[in-house]
């Protein structure tokens, strides 16, 4: 999962920085007026070929502290319609900004042309399932509306005073950075075969970092919560307090941590380490359109392909509580999204699909088309993907190991469709006779995802989303969550790593 941003210019206005001007920073209006729908219901009557269109008003606002200093306050709108038709089985997409009917209609014209052009190049027809999951009503997810009539001063003050307290905590720290950001988004999804859809949501997320310095050796410390829904749904996990401390004493601990031994080992996977694997190392694989460009999940359904103990899925919902963050009621093509059962007991039996993979490989769409702004087309992107808890405590998992690590504080890394990966871990404590010891340096956690999961002998009972503030990387960025329990299994650990 990468933290990334999206790289196209979005129109944005930036209010000088400084306290004495938080408050003239605009509340998110609402973005989808009685006008627009009607001009964009004329335009689906006019049109005579399959049609799928998406308004997308997208309003986010950042505000971040670095070093005492204010570094960002900032506001952002991007907002337009993305519309694709089908003609003689091929398909045209193209957008707009322009709202006026006479924008739209130009708009669907050149998505016609651009369908005839695919026809006249030999691209493969493609047909659609999921016409009997398209979505119908207003979905609006909790906390919508109450963040957005949330001060902006409680959100400011929240970034200083938590830049500051980081700052403060301890003597080792040399600096901090603290940022809040929050992504209202309105769609209104309509298709010619049915769907009518229109979705509120919210997300808003924090990110702490501390730098603890000494004899010339720097050490970071970090951690980043997300959510959808309201304030209350985003501290869910851990407050402000425990953000700080976990940011602080990693950086810290750090600088006296000594450094440990690569190898295969027995370890204990934390919640988000979990997420990370499930996300990156296995969802991946399972998305339709990297199955059919021959992913090592192609051909595997039905086979076991993990221990017994492991059960992954995949969910629009959030699962076991409530705030997960890649929540989404329903997905870009205007289908429902569902929890999808990816492997089941240890055997894979499901893949990601939207409509048209689904139609190719002839099951049911499961909701897994997702667009970052108006002007993408749908890509399979997962939501909100784990591994359903089990039956053991963190205790006796802990207990079972005579030599290995705790293993939790997910970094960057990388997953390929072989299902190869590597990632790092910034909070990494040596197990020893059963018991949790002092926090070695950041390692390397790397294997093949479904060997791994083999390995799998224990699964806790315990369950958490945590990864709520990360962003996935495909072509194009989506906001989504992992989690899960905590797990014991076996993999490669890498050497120390700054």
């Amino acid at each position: 999962m990468n933290d990334r941003h999206s790289t196209k210019p979005s129109p944005s206005t930036t209010d000088p920085v400084g306290p004495n001007r938080i408050a003239r920073v605009d509340a998110p209006e609402i973005g989808i007026t009685g006008e627009i729908e009607k001009h964009l219901v004329g335009l689906l009557e006019k049109c005579d070929y399959p049609i799928e269109i998406r308004y997308h008003h997208k309003r986010s606002r950042t505000i971040a502290m670095r070093r005492g200093e204010l570094s960002d306050l900032s506001s952002r709108l991007y907002a337009g319609v993305g519309i694709r038709v089908i003609v003689n089985g091929r398909r045209g997409f193209a957008a707009t900004s322009d709202l006026t009917a006479i924008g739209l209609e130009q708009a669907l014209r050149q998505a016609l042309e651009l369908a005839r052009a695919a026809g006249r190049h030999g691209s493969k027809e493609l047909r659609l399932a999921g016409k009997d999951r398209l979505a119908r009503g207003t979905f609006t997810l909790p906390g919508f509306h109450e963040l957005n009539a949330l001060p902006l001063e409680q959100k400011y003050d929240l970034v200083r005073t938590g830049e500051e307290r980081l700052r403060n905590e301890s003597r080792s720290i040399e600096s901090a950075s603290c940022q809040y950001s929050e992504i209202f988004e309105e769609k209104l999804i309509l298709t010619d075969d049915g769907a009518h859809a229109r979705i509120q949501l919210v997300r808003p997320e924090l990110r702490m970092g501390a730098f603890a310095g000494r004899d010339g050796q720097l050490k970071t410390g970090r951690d980043a919560i997300g959510a959808t829904g309201d304030w209350q749904c985003l501290f869910r996990n851990r407050d402000v307090n425990e953000c700080i401390r976990r940011s602080v004493q990693t950086a810290v601990d750090l600088l006296d941590a000594p450094e440990a031994e690569g190898g295969r080992a027995k370890v204990v996977l934390s919640p988000a380490m979990v997420g990370l694997l499930s996300h990156e190392a296995i969802g991946h694989t399972v998305e339709a359109d990297f199955v059919s460009a021959g992913s090592v999940a192609a051909g595997k359904l039905g086979q076991m392909v993990a221990s017994p103990l492991v059960t992954l899925a995949d969910s629009g919902h959030s699962e076991f509580y409530e705030g997960a963050g890649g929540m989404l009621p329903v997905d870009d093509e205007g289908v429902y999204t569902e929890r999808t059962v990816i492997i089941e007991q240890g055997r894979l039996v499901s893949y990601l699909h939207n409509r048209e993979s689904a139609a190719q490989f002839e099951v049911a769409a499961t909701g897994n088309a997702r667009a970052w702004e108006y002007d993408d087309e749908p890509l399979i992107r997962m939501r909100n993907t784990y591994i359903e808890p089990g039956t053991s405590t963190l205790d006796d998992m802990i207990a079972g190991i005579d030599e290995g690590f705790f293993i939790d504080g997910p970094e960057g890394g990388q997953a390929d469709a072989t299902g190869e990966f590597m990632f790092g871990a910034s909070r990494v404590r040596r197990i020893k006779n059963g018991k949790v010891g002092p926090m070695v340096q950041k390692m390397t956690v790397s294997g093949n995802a479904f060997a791994v999961l083999q390995s799998v002998d224990a699964v806790g009972s315990d369950f958490q989303w945590d990864l709520g503030a990360g962003y996935c990387g495909k072509g194009q960025p989506a906001k989504v969550d992992a989690g899960g329990p905590y797990l014991r299994c076996e993999l490669l650990l890498g050497g120390a790593q700054q």
